[in-house]
């Protein structure tokens, strides 16, 4: 029997109607409904100095935009962090953190309580990074924000936690669990008939594309067998990197 457990998920944010909605869907919307996830987004305007919630302020040394204040961060960060004895993980979305990959999702899954610090504008004080335990980016390119790294971090990190997937070995064998691209999948019609048109000429020509025959056969382990070969093609066409990576 699979054990589950159950992790709480805090995104510190200006924008939090727009994490909240992304908890109406999917896996995650399941997670909450069977108690197995709690799902909060922290407004950081709460946290504000002023009448006007004031978050930010022009950067010391000159230069365009605004910057998120330390001392407003820092409160909604102790804030979120609680006093319970929980194990919890603080983690500011940056683009000069370190790159997330599956491994941090499995590693993070571990945890009782994830924070997500999610920057705006031009960013953040840096003398926020000291009371924060680490900084992750999901890759070089830069966005409006930090809500959809959160996003996407929380997600794949959900993925690993026991009970929230339907069934906990849907998640073994995917993408990357293994240093491996997933294998290829097949469903119905077991042959497809595609009919391309060519406008220069206009003719017709049907294509048939068929489900790989083993598949149909219902022989588990040359099935396997397929699956694991297929694999290891896939990923050293697409993603020869992999191969070579130091295993999770």
């Amino acid at each position: 029997m699979v054990k589950v457990k159950k992790i709480a998920i805090v995104t510190i944010t200006l924008f939090p109607a727009f994490i909240q909605r992304y908890a109406e869907f999917g896996i995650i919307a399941r997670a909450i409904l069977n108690k197995r996830l709690s799902w909060k987004a922290l407004d950081l305007r709460q946290f504000g100095l002023d009448a006007r919630q004031t978050v930010d302020d022009r950067p010391y040394g000159g230069g365009v935009g605004m910057v998120l204040r330390p001392d407003v961060l820092f409160r909604a960060i102790q804030l979120a962090r609680g006093k319970s004895k929980a194990k919890t993980r603080v983690i500011l979305l940056t683009p000069s953190g370190k790159q997330f990959q599956q491994k941090d999702a499995v590693r993070l899954a571990k945890y009782d309580e994830l924070v997500f610090v999610s920057a705006r504008y031009e960013g953040y004080d840096e003398r926020i990074t000291k009371f924060v335990d680490e900084e992750l980016s999901i890759g070089d390119y830069v966005l409006m924000g930090g809500e959809l790294p959160a996003l996407v971090i929380a997600e794949a990190v959900l993925r690993n936690v026991p009970g929230v997937l339907g069934k906990d070995e849907s998640a073994v064998g995917e993408s990357f669990s293994d240093r491996m691209l997933e294998y290829p999948q097949y469903t119905k019609p077991e042959t497809w008939i595609v009919e391309i048109r060519n406008k220069k000429h206009e003719t017709r020509k049907k294509k048939f594309l068929r489900v790989p025959g083993v598949l149909l056969t219902g022989h588990h382990a040359n099935i396997q067998e397929w699956r694991i070969a297929e694999a290891l093609r896939r990923t050293k066409k697409r993603r020869p990197d992999l191969l070579d990576s130091p295993k999770h």
